[in-house]
């Protein structure tokens, strides 16, 4: 608790994780510089951090500020390749993010969790599982709950963390009681410059694990965890093999005990049930009852905007997966379904080509496209005979989908593609999707 005590420490970024951090670092006994390159004019934010003695410095992130500086707390999302961090790497000064702050000042349990995809859904399924009348976790990370933030306002034993690729590149000694690695596939190539980098990124996770911990990984990626030294116990889940946790003949069970027929799960799709055996393991790990983990499998619908069902209109099912910003994620929806479907896309173009969708795709039908990719869309499906309609965005897609659909019909919106070449966040994105359906 003292490590920090009268450094000079810069936090780089005033989202939220870095207001989470400047509290944090306050209590903590820190000089605390905050620079961000948007300029705060916001007279509550500025007195507020005017009474945390914090020095401003906005608009900008001059150089000299490092000639005295211990250490930096940065916004995950800043890339490492501003000139700002290069000159703190090239003079030695250490870069973390604020999960490392809550590490140090949670000393209790941490359930950490990460993955390329279907790591929201774990992390809320594990809260789920572990909640019942005297137990109370909190959910925090990237799941949008500043880490940092919760341990200062929370009191809880066990602290539940989502943690991306962005968040983990900045830990030295995090370290959580048990890990959970849904999957690595290839992502994030436009901030981390390549494959290794962004996998590496995710294995840190493990990095400072020890023989009391436990990580919980997939067994079809068994191979990525036997390239590093994994001190940690290591359970494993599986849809196609036996495993610690897996599916036989439609039912599944965890270290080897019955716990529920697939068929009574209403959260849908094969990746869910990959993230539903990883989130069984940390439950049975904690000794939750069975019969709670059957309340929780019968009743969890999922989370918002990652292959959410939104309602029935004239007998075709619509759901919305906005959180697909990649085409990995998309293949997880598309097999999700096994009947005619009109699938919703684009977005922006990360320079994808899309070939990784191509198995995935022969129950579409048809194929609504909006944003800048809309022409490449446009040009992959061709190739494969499936028909295109262009539109402006995902809700005028919605009437366009209604006019082509027919009783039995799935419309999925599942981008495949970022969505900030026309909204601010794929929440947004998926509201307006919403907000078509809803209106038919």
């Amino acid at each position: 608790m003292n490590r920090y005590k009268d450094k000079n420490i810069i936090v780089l970024g005033y989202g939220r994780s870095g207001r989470s951090a400047v509290h944090a670092l306050n209590k903590l006994g820190a000089r605390v510089t905050l620079t961000t390159n948007e300029n705060l004019v916001d007279e509550a934010v500025l007195e507020e951090l005017r009474k945390e003695t914090v020095q401003i410095v906005d608009g900008h992130h001059p150089t000299h500020l490092l000639n005295d500086a211990d250490l930096i707390v940065k916004n995950p999302g800043i890339p490492y390749r501003i000139p700002f961090l290069q000159e703190a790497i090239e003079r030695n000064v250490p870069i973390i993010t604020e999960v490392e702050l809550a590490y140090e000042l949670h000393k209790k349990d941490i359930i950490g969790i990460t993955g390329t995809n279907g790591k929201t859904t774990v992390t809320t399924l594990i809260g789920e599982m572990l909640t019942d009348e005297t137990h109370h976790p909190i959910l925090c990370g990237n799941i949008g709950y500043p880490a940092a933030e919760a341990v200062l306002n929370d009191d809880s034993e066990n602290l539940i963390m989502e943690l991306s690729s962005f968040q983990l590149m900045g830990i030295i000694d995090f370290k959580p009681n048990i890990a959970v690695i849904t999957n690595i596939y290839e992502a994030h190539l436009d901030y981390h410059k390549d494959a290794t980098e962004y996998r590496n990124a995710k294995l840190s996770l493990l990095k400072n694990m020890t023989e009391d911990n436990l990580v919980i990984f997939n067994l079809a990626q068994k191979d990525i965890l036997n390239s590093i030294d994994c001190k940690a116990k290591i359970k494993y889940f599986s849809l196609n093999e036996q495993a610690d946790a897996y599916v036989l003949d439609g039912k599944v069970y965890v270290n080897d005990k019955y716990i529920i027929d697939v068929d009574d799960i209403v959260l849908k799709g094969p990746h869910n049930l990959e993230n539903i055996l990883a989130s069984l393991l940390v439950a049975d790990e904690k000794n939750v009852p069975v019969e709670h983990m059957v309340k929780i499998l019968t009743s969890f619908k999922g989370i918002e905007h990652r292959l959410e069902y939104v309602g029935e209109k004239n007998g075709v099912k619509y759901y919305n997966d906005s959180k697909a910003t990649n085409a990995l994620a998309t293949t997880f929806a598309l097999r999700s379904f096994d009947r005619d479907t009109i699938w919703i896309a684009g977005g922006l173009d990360r320079g994808q080509d899309f070939v990784e969708i191509t198995p995935y795709i022969k129950n579409v039908k048809l194929a609504i496209l909006f944003g800048e990719t809309k022409h490449k869309l446009a040009q992959f499906l061709s190739a494969h005979e499936i028909e295109t309609i262009e539109t402006e965005n995902p809700n005028t897609a919605v009437k366009i989908a209604d006019e082509n659909s027919t009783e039995g019909d799935i419309v999925l919106f599942s981008p495949a593609c970022a969505s900030w070449d026309q909204y601010t966040d794929f929440e947004t994105r998926g509201n307006h999707f919403k907000e078509g359906v809803n209106a038919l």
